[in-house]
């Protein structure tokens, strides 16, 4: 579906992303994820062929995005962060006027303005003024005037931005519902987002990808980074600073006493979790509590964007 080549773009003399090289499928919903400024926004304007790369190559649907713009843009459907939307007029009225401006004829716009606005959740507030709506209900708005014309890539530019909790629970269902029968690509700077409604992501960093794959695989990759461990241990303490040691090189180990036990915080410099909790077990000290200071997920994420930043 979508072919990416050393894909780099310059606004002026700053480089906003480079060498950018992937392959998404049909019927993928991906995640760009990334730090804001990572060059998220950027690479979906060129697949949405919005802008135009200072180079590389990218092809969707085996069309040039830059030599054969015109005929692929029917076959994409763009939101971008900030929909853009003529508040005054109906939602139903909108959508079938945008239906209309990408050559769709009434007849047709008719005929699937239903199932978008079901797919959307917006058939309860088909008549109201979009003014009225909340930031949510916009959102999905914009999300309808994406695919009216039932394109086979929709591109949606951080489409939780603003949402409340309840709203994002509800974004998650119109994204998963786009992504039955056509391909998905979705930015945002929340991994928890990105894990929940992504088959795969790609993590991009001061411009460049970090990692890709699948929730699992970049996963993996923390067994050779860095893991932060709070634990709450019972014993000796020297005798735990010195089952600790070989974990933690010239780290230092923080160990406060807390009643009857001790809080310990480490930072290892590869995940040896259970190497470590065997050298406390089998030096005699009790393991009480073990606790990632974050997720599994997110610390590679925040390792990975620490180290091709800096």
């Amino acid at each position: 579906m979508i072919e990416v080549q050393d894909l780099t773009h310059y606004y002026g003399g700053r480089r906003a992303i480079e060498g950018l090289s992937f392959k998404i499928a049909e019927n993928e919903i991906v995640g760009f994820l990334g730090l804001n400024g990572a060059g998220k926004s950027t690479t979906l304007k060129i697949l949405a062929g919005l802008i135009v790369p200072t180079a590389g190559s990218v092809k969707i649907d085996g069309l040039d995005v830059v030599t054969a713009n015109h005929e692929f843009r029917g076959r994409i459907g763009y939101l971008p962060e900030d929909p853009p939307l003529y508040k005054d007029m109906s939602v139903s009225g909108f959508v079938r006027f945008c239906g209309q401006l990408k050559g769709m004829s009434t007849a047709d716009v008719d005929s699937r303005l239903p199932s978008v606005l079901e797919t959307t959740q917006l058939t309860l507030v088909r008549d109201r003024t979009i003014s009225e709506l909340s930031h949510g209900y916009r959102k999905r708005v914009g999300i309808a005037q994406a695919i009216i014309h039932n394109p086979r890539l929709v591109i949606l530019d951080e489409p939780i931005s603003g949402l409340d909790p309840r709203q994002i629970v509800e974004m998650r269902k119109v994204v998963r519902a786009l992504g039955r029968d056509r391909t998905v690509l979705i930015s945002s700077h929340i991994l928890s987002e990105i894990s929940e409604t992504c088959d795969r992501m790609l993590v991009l960093a001061g411009g460049v990808i970090a990692a890709q794959g699948t929730e699992a695989e970049i996963s993996r990759l923390g067994t050779e980074r860095a893991v932060r461990l709070d634990l709450l241990l019972s014993g000796d303490n020297k005798a735990i600073e010195a089952a600790l040691r070989p974990f933690v090189g010239a780290e230092p180990v923080r160990i406060v006493a807390d009643g009857a036990y001790w809080k310990v915080e480490v930072n290892l410099g590869s995940d040896t979790r259970e190497a470590l909790v065997a050298a406390l077990v089998g030096a005699g000290i009790g393991v009480r509590r073990l606790v990632e200071d974050a997720g599994e997920l997110e610390q590679v994420f925040l390792g990975l964007t620490r180290e091709v930043v800096s």
